[in-house]
C-alpha cells in the first residue's frame, strides 16, 4: 500500500497515539489492592489530620514566651504539671510557668504553643528547667495541619505507591475509585512460528513475541489477553482481530507489518477501521503499523523481537501511559559513548547499550539476533537529523 512509502516520524507516530488512546473506566477496589494504580477520582480530606495538636518529640508543653531569654546558664524554670499518657485526651490547660511533659505523638494540652525537647530539659522535683528558648509552634503538629477538612489531598490520574496508599489510611478510605487495568490483545502472526513449548523444526521458530509484549503490557499496569499463533491467512487474522477488537482496549500484533503481499495486518485495518501509519522513520522498527478497528488502538510491530521491543518501549509505551491518564516518562541516566556510533540522516535511531562507570557501550547485531535484548541494560536515542555520535559525546540513555 502505498501509505508505507510516506513514512511518518517519531514525533507524528507519538501524537497519533496520544489521538486515539481512550482512559479506561474506573471500578472500586479495597485500598489493600490499590498499590500500582491509578486514581480516578481526586480525594477531599474528610476531616482534619492529625485531629488533634500533638507533639514530635518527647518533652515539655510550655508557652513558647516562657523561655525567652533560656540558656545554659540562665534557664526557665516552671512548674511540673504532670503528663499526658499517649492515646489520651489531655484536659488540662498550659498557664504562663507551668508545663506537662508530652510523649511523641501525644496529644499537647491546651494554651502550649511549643514542646521543649527532653534533651534539653531537667526536673528537678516539681520543677523543670527549659535550657534553651523555643518559638511558638516548635516540635507540634496542629490538629489541621497535615491534612485540612475540604481540602484536595490527591489529583484523579495519581498513581498509587505505597506512600499514597499510607496517606489514603491516614484518612480513612478503606476503599477506593480507580481506573481499570487496560486489557491489552495479543496476537502474533506468521506461519513460521511454533508454541514455546515445541521443539523448533528446520524453518520454523518459537513464538517469542507472544510472552514479550505480554510481560511488557504487566509491567506498564495493563493485562494481557493472549490469542495465540495465527496463520498469515486473510480470513484468520481478520476474525481474531475482530475478536479482539470487541473483547480489549487495545491490541498488539507482531508480524506482518513489512511491506510484502503475505503480510495482511494492514489491509484488515484499513478494511475496518482506520489505518493511521504504515512506516515510521526510525530504526529498528520501520514498518510499525497504527491504525484503530472499532475505536480501539490496534498497533502492528515488527517481527523480529529486538525490533519490536524498541517499538513497545518507545511507542506502545505512550499509548499504554495515555490509556491510564499518565505521561510517558522514562527513566534516564547520563552517560558517555565509548565509541563512534552512525546514523542514517533522516531517522531516528535507537542503540542498545551497556552501561557501565558512567560509559555507555554500544551493542550492535545482526536483525533478528535476541541478545542485545539481555546483554543492553539501556537504549540510546540519535536524533533524525544526526549523521551519529563520537566516542565521548554525553548521552541520555533510556534503561530498560
Amino acid at each position: 500500500m502505498s501509505m508505507f512509502l510516506s513514512l511518518k516520524s517519531a514525533i507524528e507516530a507519538k501524537l497519533t497515539i496520544a489521538g486515539i488512546a481512550h482512559l479506561t473506566e474506573s471500578e472500586r477496589i479495597s485500598l489493600s489492592d490499590s498499590c500500582g494504580r491509578i486514581l480516578a477520582e481526586d480525594i477531599i480530606s474528610k476531616e482534619n489530620i492529625p485531629g488533634f495538636s500533638r507533639s514530635v518529640v518527647d518533652g515539655y508543653a510550655i508557652l513558647s514566651t516562657d523561655s525567652v531569654g533560656a540558656g545554659e546558664s540562665i534557664p526557665a524554670i516552671l512548674k511540673f504539671k504532670g503528663r499526658v499518657e499517649m492515646g489520651t485526651i489531655s484536659d488540662a490547660e498550659i498557664k504562663s510557668g507551668t508545663c506537662i511533659y508530652v510523649p511523641t505523638g501525644g496529644n499537647v494540652p491546651n494554651g502550649a504553643d511549643a514542646v521543649a525537647m527532653i534533651e534539653y530539659c531537667e526536673q528537678i522535683g516539681e520543677e523543670v528547667l527549659v535550657y534553651r528558648p523555643l518559638a511558638s509552634g516548635e516540635n507540634i503538629v496542629f490538629a489541621d495541619e497535615d491534612f485540612a477538612e475540604g481540602k484536595k489531598v490527591m489529583d484523579a490520574g495519581t498513581l498509587l505507591r505505597p506512600q499514597e496508599c499510607g496517606v489514603l489510611a491516614a484518612l480513612g478510605f478503606e476503599s477506593i475509585n480507580v481506573l481499570k487495568k487496560p486489557v491489552i490483545g495479543i496476537i502474533s502472526t506468521g506461519n513460521e512460528l511454533v508454541e514455546i513449548s515445541e521443539k523448533p523444526c528446520f524453518g520454523k521458530v518459537r513464538d517469542v513475541n507472544t510472552t514479550l509484549c505480554s510481560a511488557f503490557v504487566r509491567i506498564k499496569g495493563c493485562n494481557p489477553k493472549i490469542y495465540g499463533i495465527i496463520s498469515d491467512e486473510k480470513t484468520a487474522l481478520e476474525s481474531v482481530i475482530i475478536k479482539a477488537a470487541e473483547e480489549c482496549d487495545a491490541i498488539l500484533i507482531s508480524g506482518g507489518s513489512s511491506k510484502d503481499e503475505r503480510d495482511n495486518t494492514s489491509m484488515i485495518i484499513e478494511n475496518l477501521g482506520r489505518l493511521l501509519i504504515h512506516g515510521i522513520s526510525i530504526s529498528p522498527g520501520k514498518p510499525t503499523i497504527i491504525g484503530e478497528v472499532y475505536d480501539k488502538p490496534v498497533i502492528g510491530l515488527p517481527g523480529h523481537p529486538s525490533s519490536a521491543y524498541v517499538i513497545l518501549s518507545v511507542i506502545v509505551s505512550e499509548l499504554l501511559s495515555a490509556m491510564q491518564g499518565q505521561k510517558n516518562n522514562f527513566n534516564t541516566i547520563k552517560a558517555k559513548l565509548s565509541e563512534n556510533v552512525p546514523s542514517a540522516e533522516g531517522r531516528e535511531d535507537y542503540v542498545r547499550v551497556l552501561l557501565s562507570d558512567g560509559f555507555a557501550k554500544p551493542l550492535y547485531s545482526k536483525s533478528g539476533l535476541l541478545n542485545t535484548l539481555t546483554n543492553s541494560n539501556a537504549v540510546i536515542r540519535i536524533p533524525a537529523g544526526s549523521e551519529g555520535l563520537e566516542a565521548g559525546d554525553e548521552v541520555e540513555a533510556i534503561l530498560w
